[in-house]
């Protein structure tokens, strides 16, 4: 072998990063647990955002960011089962949408995580604190409490004649319902509302409950935001509709797709500020260190025709002040 090419050969290996030696040039990896279904119009608003927020701090997927999706279509067992396989391709960070995905990947590991859109993580154990999470976790919650007496108020006011209100999850995929109830409960005494549970884990128990409803004069109906029942807003609204239930919810897709009016967070500006935190993670910070934030931006959105269908009238103050007006 010619000396200039032991030379070119020896240099070159030496250029070569050793084994466990991170090299500048390797992709950093991400892990993603969402709590919905892959394509649906809710998820790929929360996608987007989500990916807008990484690109405008410098990461791009597939060159220097490499990013694991897995959607579990509010199914807990398929949520269990991805945390896991997320967890063993050992990822630099990983993202939880909802409180049963985040939760499922604390379980899991010591990986950092960000979570995203979890209601009141502090009440259900996530974190310590919201100003100093701790750990290996911190991340964006959805709910503010204040939201609840809001949602009802306007419920109230679209449906006078209301008696009573029912607050619609699954035990499974909402298992912090017990906490909300009690938030519920307040706001619902003082709207003179009488308050009821409605816990479904099908299909044919959202139609059953809310048949019911429709048999009882003054029946309305609070949708949470359950990730079970995002995926599945469709046969709740379809259900409201046949049995005439006016209904609230918390996500504007539910309202753009029939549904009565709705109250929330926005959650694809809740995707877009996690980013933030993706990128600080991947440059160095420990997540502990990062504060819990909670939602800034709210929207409220009502359908005109659907109320009309009812025999309501959406008070017009109200749609004075609404971000989205399906006509």
């Amino acid at each position: 072998m010619r000396r200039r090419e032991f030379l070119y050969l020896g240099t070159s290996a030496a250029m070569l990063p050793l084994p466990g030696v991170w090299s500048a040039e390797r992709p950093k990896r991400l892990g993603v647990l969402m709590s919905t279904r892959e394509g649906d119009p809710a998820a790929t608003t929360r996608v987007a955002k989500f990916r807008e927020g990484l690109a405008q701090l410098g990461w791009r997927e597939g060159q220097n960011l490499q990013i694991e999706w897995r959607w579990s279509g509010g199914d807990i067992g398929l949520t269990r089962l991805y945390a896991e396989q997320l967890v063993q391709l050992a990822p630099d960070v990983l993202l939880g949408n909802g409180t049963p995905a985040t939760v499922a990947l604390k379980q899991t590991t010591t990986i950092p995580i960000v979570f995203s859109v979890v209601n009141d993580p502090v009440s259900q154990g996530i974190i310590p604190n919201m100003a100093h999470p701790g750990g290996n976790i911190t991340g964006f919650s959805f709910l503010e409490y204040s939201m609840v007496g809001k949602s009802l108020e306007m419920l109230k006011r679209i449906a006078p004649q209301s008696k009573s209100v029912a607050i619609m999850f699954n035990p499974e995929t909402y298992p912090y319902y017990e906490i909300h109830l009690k938030s519920f409960a307040r706001v619902a005494g003082q709207l003179s509302l009488a308050l009821s549970a409605a816990p479904v884990k099908s299909l044919a128990e959202i139609d059953e409950a809310i048949a019911k409803l429709g048999q009882q004069p003054g029946a309305t109906l609070l949708v949470t935001p359950d990730p079970y029942l995002l995926v599945n807003r469709g046969a709740a609204i379809r259900a409201a509709a046949q049995y005439r239930v006016p209904a609230s919810y918390s996500y504007r897709q539910n309202v753009e797709e029939g549904g009565l009016t709705s109250y929330g967070a926005d959650a694809g500006d809740i995707f877009f500020r996690s980013a933030g935190y993706i990128d600080r993670i991947l440059r160095g910070a420990a997540p502990g260190d990062l504060p819990a934030q909670a939602p800034v931006r709210f929207e409220t959105a009502f359908n005109v025709k659907t109320a009309k269908a009812l025999g309501l009238e959406i008070p017009s103050d109200l749609l004075a002040l609404a971000d989205e007006v399906v006509e």
